[in-house]
């Protein structure tokens, strides 16, 4: 897991990247800067969305620290089946199959349908719907 994070400055980060907020992978939505006050220093709040769980977690950091960052990997899966809440994808590079639950987004997925995936930390989960 220790090889699946990095650290970047917090100056660095922008909206539409992804960090780690209290252990969870999430996509950062919104930035507010602060000022320095009188006795200390700049602060950042960033507003995420967890990328599996779709909580909205915020995170306060004096602005000239570093996050942690996950490291992402996007791949194109074949969908093979549909069943309910769960669809079964299949990796169009290694033709590994795996399973994932369907968010709301994806309601209207069929089988055959080419979809990218995000995958950190373990887990998978559907990005977009590319076609089908």
């Amino acid at each position: 897991m220790a090889d699946e994070i990095r650290y970047e400055p917090m100056n660095e980060i922008k909206t539409g990247k992804y960090i780690m907020i209290d252990g969870t992978p999430c996509k950062v939505v919104e930035l507010e800067h602060s000022k320095p006050g009188k006795h200390g220093s700049a602060k950042v709040r960033i507003t995420a969305i967890g990328i599996f769980d779709g909580s909205k977690k915020t995170l306060l950091s004096p602005s000239h620290g570093d996050v942690e960052v996950p490291v992402i990997t996007k791949k194109r899966a074949q969908v093979v089946s549909v069943t309910g809440s769960t669809v079964q994808l299949m990796d169009l590079e290694n033709y590994e199959t795996f399973e994932s639950d369907i968010k709301e987004d994806f309601k209207d997925l069929k089988a055959g349908a080419e979809v990218e995936v995000i995958e950190t930390m373990g887990k998978r989960a559907l990005l977009r719907i590319l076609s089908g």
